[in-house]
């Protein structure tokens, strides 16, 4: 494959880099999780098998060999050549065409899944680009025109025309709602910044990246000022520095942190931050452990049945086939 225009920020990435908090390096991995794993699912790859993520577009890629190819993640025009692509779509290309992602109508972030993955080499037992160390992915950097990029497989045996997946509903009617957590200094904000941080709609700022979103909104305060000694940090752990204003760790976080933690969007709704643009307005909704532990479960058993569902289309397509 080679890219032929890109915009920045374009990398590779697998489901992130684990247990090496300990020695200062972060997770990285896919901002949008579920969109990795249903693109993975419909190709029958291994869940953890790496993509190029794209957090801009437009996107161009030009295949040098028979590939089969799944676009996930934001909804965005796609065209392999003149054929346009729906979305969360697995198909075939034949070598000399072209795949062309623009003009996307919700989201943020697309994925191009390829099948087996894309061939990199793992560092630190993972795939993923580590921007700020400048390891692992491609040569450890962004993608640039001209680049080009192996996959490990070829053909999963996907039937004629290709297959999907039924999307998940990023925005409710009320736009973007994550769930919380209370985190471990929630009982030091004052009360009525608690009731503000439940009640108010908080705005992404363009100041918001793979590191963390910063939000905008009604100042929070504390009960005092006193200082807190630097403590873990994992993604989704939403931190209120000095100036009130509160800021959610994403894929790219640091290992480690002094700002009081007010809560944690639970792991199960990352992946709507992940779709979420500058500008766009946040509710938080309080949850308790059962509840987050509930929703991810529900979340699994969907790209169980992605997954599922996708194998029993190839293998039917291979049986018509033979």
């Amino acid at each position: 494959m080679e890219v032929l225009s890109t915009t920045p920020l374009a990398t590779i990435q697998d489901l992130g880099r684990f247990g090496h908090y300990r020695d200062g390096v972060g997770r990285s991995g896919a901002m949008d999780g579920i969109a990795l794993a249903i693109g993975n699912a419909l190709l029958g790859n291994d869940a953890n098998a790496a993509a190029i993520e794209i957090p801009l577009l437009p996107f161009k890629l030009r295949f040098e060999e028979d590939l089969d190819v799944a676009v996930t993640g934001a909804d965005c025009e796609a065209w392999l050549d003149e054929t346009p692509l729906p979305p969360d779509w697995a198909f075939s290309v034949r070598s000399g065409q072209v795949l062309t992602l623009s003009a996307i109508r919700e989201g943020c972030r697309a994925y191009v899944c390829v099948a087996g993955g894309v061939e990199v080499p793992e560092v630190l037992g993972s795939r993923s680009t580590q921007l700020r160390e400048a390891f692992g992915g491609y040569l450890g950097r962004m993608l640039t025109k001209g680049d080009r990029l192996k996959a490990l497989g070829t053909s999963v045996g996907l039937p004629h025309g290709g297959l999907g997946a039924s999307p998940l509903g990023r925005f409710s009617a009320d736009g973007l709602v994550v769930r919380v957590l209370p985190a471990a200094e929630y009982d030091r904000f004052t009360a009525e910044s608690q009731h503000s941080f439940w009640r108010a709609e908080w705005q992404i700022t363009a100041q918001s990246n793979r590191t963390g979103y910063r939000l905008s909104g009604p100042v929070l305060a504390m009960k005092d000022n006193s200082e807190l000694r630097s403590h873990g940090v994992v993604p989704g752990v939403i931190q209120v520095p000095m100036g009130g204003q509160p800021i959610i760790q994403l894929a790219d976080a640091a290992t480690m942190g002094g700002y009081p933690k007010l809560g944690t969007v639970i792991e199960p709704d990352q992946w709507r931050l992940a779709q979420a643009r500058p500008g766009t307005s946040i509710r938080f909704v309080e949850v308790d452990l059962q509840a987050a532990l509930s929703a991810q479960a529900e979340l699994d058993r969907y790209i169980a049945d992605v997954r599922g569902s996708a194998q029993r289309q190839r293998r039917a397509a291979l049986g018509w086939r033979s």
